[in-house]
């Protein structure tokens, strides 16, 4: 009897440490490696980089003509997509293909007191963070992607509280309908374009090199966490209170988020500089034009 209490207590606390993200190296080693994410990026530090052009976003503007699958995972809303918009350039290695996307946030009713982005710049975070997942090109799924060392590429989008945003109405309208984990709804595709920044907006970003936020923790994973923010409204952030993260009666799903891993050696680096160059030679004309006139003058 004893013994079968015991195995009970160990089954329970795995099932709790399942959950608790401190906890999640004993259940794989590779959540305490040296690239796990997420990251403060601390701006004083990044690294300006050259190549980090602006990336190459194809069939991104696309409406595809399956559904998507929308799931509560009972860890976030995740979206499945059928159609594989692909990004590339922007200083990543090859080309990678969208597969799916989802969120973290902290508590909806309470977005500024309580934000919930994975991300954080200088200690600040959003209010939510939106995570594009992408897979290499060449390669048919996650199992196959996570056998290589740069197998995965996540742009992470961050959400603040403003204006609402009508291209997000449908997705959040079908939240009702996943309450529960293991839930699922199809909705009418969108351009994925649609659900981001303008791509004019996009040439601002931070880069390095990390793993997926959640066990397996796979380090293979290059993030690309771009300036500018996505926008929702307060009503539309608190439509994310009707989820669950299990079943009928049980917790509400609030933080979802994996607090901040040490950044060890790694750099991050950083393409701004090279968008606000052309502002700062601008700014001189007027200047230079004042030298010269001053030159003239007798």
């Amino acid at each position: 009897m004893e013994l079968l209490l015991l195995a009970l207590f160990c089954l329970h606390i795995l099932k709790t440490e399942a959950v608790d993200p401190l906890q999640w190296h004993q259940i794989n080693a590779v959540c305490k490696g040296n690239r796990q994410s997420p990251v403060n990026i601390v701006t004083r530090n990044v690294v300006h980089d050259k190549r980090l052009k602006p990336l190459t976003f194809e069939g991104y503007d696309v409406k595809g003509s399956a559904k998507w699958n929308v799931v509560n995972n009972g860890h976030t809303v995740k979206v499945t997509l059928d159609a594989s918009p692909k990004v590339a350039g922007g200083g990543l290695g090859r080309k990678y293909k969208a597969i799916e996307f989802h969120l973290h946030w902290g508590v909806p009713d309470e977005p500024q007191s309580i934000p919930g982005s994975e991300h954080s710049i200088d200690g600040e975070k959003y209010p939510m963070e939106l995570h594009v997942v992408h897979i290499r090109d060449d390669v048919p799924d996650v199992t196959e992607a996570k056998k290589t060392t740069d197998g995965i590429a996540v742009l992470a989008f961050f959400v603040k509280a403003d204006k609402e945003n009508k291209n997000y109405a449908t997705l959040l309208n079908e939240l009702e309908n996943i309450k529960y984990k293991g839930q699922e709804a199809k909705v009418d595709p969108l351009p994925l374009s649609s659900l981001l920044p303008p791509e004019e907006d996009l040439g601002r970003y931070y880069r390095y090199e990390g793993s997926l936020t959640s066990p397996d923790c796979y380090e293979g994973v290059t993030w690309t966490i771009f300036e500018k923010p996505v926008e929702l409204s307060l009503s539309q952030l608190s439509q994310f209170t009707v989820l669950h993260f299990d079943g009928k009666n049980s917790t509400p799903m609030m933080e979802n988020f994996r607090p901040v891993q040490p950044l060890n050696e790694r750099k991050v680096l950083w393409s701004g500089a090279s968008i606000a160059l052309p502002t700062a030679k601008l700014l001189l004309l007027p200047l230079a034009l004042t030298c010269t006139l001053s030159s003239l003058s007798p």
